[in-house]
């Protein structure tokens, strides 16, 4: 897609051309790859020999036109597409490392069993869905006779939706719809996926005729996650759940552990965990859990398929990866954070989402709520949880990589000035000094990225 041209910019750019910095201030630009926000430093930097104690270089953002450029590092796509589409690789390596080894991780991770699991949200009232089967669009949901809501409303829809119908994930009758439930839902998630971490850890237990102790001393289990939103404004859990030996990846599993064992586990788990929501005095009591569509299936290391059974790894890296860059505006949400009630009026969103954020709104004013932050997290809809997390000796970590990254490409710029073989350590001094881009460096920025062009040094 072309980037529209904003008025002045061209020209603006062609003024920068001619003055003597244009070089340095273009490689500024150039090598975040398309950052659409970056971060302005100003300061200077000082290389030492640390053998020495001698300095060998020093530099500051005049080198850089004035400003050193640093990339805003967002992980979402309708944020900055170059900066996730970065996030989105590193979530990919960190989480196929889990599953065939790599990066630090041993290769032996890849006989452990595995399984990857999604877990739903329950319903809260019907909605109108694309219903396929053998290739066939379906009736939304047929309607009985007579069968109406206690509103009086039908609830059937004889409608075949494609694919882009704005009435999918809308209610049949929205007076009807649990809304409260569905935003404390929400709120509860995440607390409601480390129950079922929990649970999980002692039904293993359980099935091997172990104590929660014992299994303690001779397994661990290790997950990777990602939230998903579906139309109806309410996430999945999509995660990779495996089991190892009592120190992680590097251990192998008791013999015990198997992928059958693991995934006849989860489901059952995952129909028994419980929480129980506040505000039952206002709202009625709400008994929060996961939905009854459990899907769980193993892992193979290499296989590739066309969705069937099993899921390779690369497939299910690719799956989690894809989804960590993502937000509640795959659900028709907003971006930005909702700060006063007025601003709602104004929203660009459907009827129900912006239903969604008014329970939010209201919810959050209560005394008995008000400590789950929901005003906070009205954009969100309510989850206010990580979108992808991990457990601790799952695989590597984001830190990781990103400090892999830094050493590499610092590697490159001390070989390029002739340090290569020569101990240093760089002293700076940076403040921060603005973001965003002038006229003439957006469209430079645009034609990076529609150019698809890699963040440099």
């Amino acid at each position: 897609m072309t980037t529209p041209l904003v008025p002045g910019s061209a020209a603006a750019l062609v003024a920068r051309a001619s003055e003597p910095e244009f070089a340095a201030w273009r490689r500024n630009i150039v090598r975040l790859g398309g950052c659409t926000n970056p971060i302005h430093l100003v300061g200077t930097a000082t290389v030492f020999d640390t053998a020495t104690g001698a300095a060998l270089l020093s530099y500051g953002s005049d080198v850089y036109g004035g400003r050193l450029l640093t990339a805003c590092g967002n992980r979402r796509a309708t944020v900055c597409p170059a900066c996730s589409a970065l996030y989105r690789a590193d979530t990919y390596q960190l989480v196929r490392a889990g599953l065939v080894g790599g990066k630090n991780v041993t290769e032996a991770v890849s006989g452990h069993p595995r399984v990857f699991a999604t877990l739903t949200a329950p319903g809260f009232g019907p909605v109108h869905t694309r219903r396929e089967h053998d290739g066939l669009v379906r009736a939304c949901r047929p309607r009985r006779p007579g069968e109406c809501c206690p509103h009086g409303r039908p609830v059937g829809c004889r409608t075949r939706h494609a694919a882009d119908d704005p009435r999918l994930g809308e209610p049949l009758c929205p007076r009807c719809y649990d809304y409260a439930g569905a935003v404390l839902w929400h709120a509860f998630a995440g607390r409601l996926w480390h129950r079922f971490g929990l649970e999980l850890r002692r039904e293993i237990a359980r099935r091997a005729g172990l104590s929660r102790t014992e299994f303690g001393e001779v397994a661990r289990l290790s997950y990777a996650k990602v939230a998903e939103y579906q139309r109806r404004g309410l996430v999945h859990f999509h995660g990779v759940i495996r089991l190892d030996g009592p120190d992680g990846p590097d251990s192998p599993p008791p013999g015990w552990a198997t992928t059958a064992l693991l995934a006849e586990a989860v489901p059952v788990v995952a129909g028994r965990v419980r929480l129980t929501a506040p505000g039952a005095s206002i709202v009625g009591p709400r008994e929060l859990r996961f939905g009854g569509q459990v899907d769980v299936r193993p892992v193979t290391s290499y296989r590739r398929d066309a969705g069937e059974r099993p899921a390779s790894a690369g497939a299910v890296a690719g799956y989690i990866a894809k989804y960590a860059t993502k937000g509640a505006e795959t659900a028709g949400a907003v971006d930005g954070r909702i700060y006063d009630a007025r601003d709602m009026v104004m929203l660009p969103v459907r009827a129900h989402v912006l239903r969604m954020i008014g329970t939010c709104w209201w919810l959050g004013s209560l005394a008995e709520s008000e400590p789950l932050g929901l005003r906070r997290w009205a954009h969100m809809l309510g989850y206010g949880g990580h979108f992808s997390s991990k457990s601790q000796r799952y695989s590597t970590t984001l830190t990781a990589l990103r400090q892999a990254r830094a050493d590499h490409r610092a590697e490159q710029q001390r070989a390029s000035l002739g340090l290569a073989d020569v101990p240093t350590v760089v002293v700076g001094q940076w403040r921060y000094a603005g973001r965003g881009y002038s006229l003439a460096g957006e469209l430079l920025a645009a034609s990076v990225r529609e150019g698809g062009g890699r963040r440099g040094a």
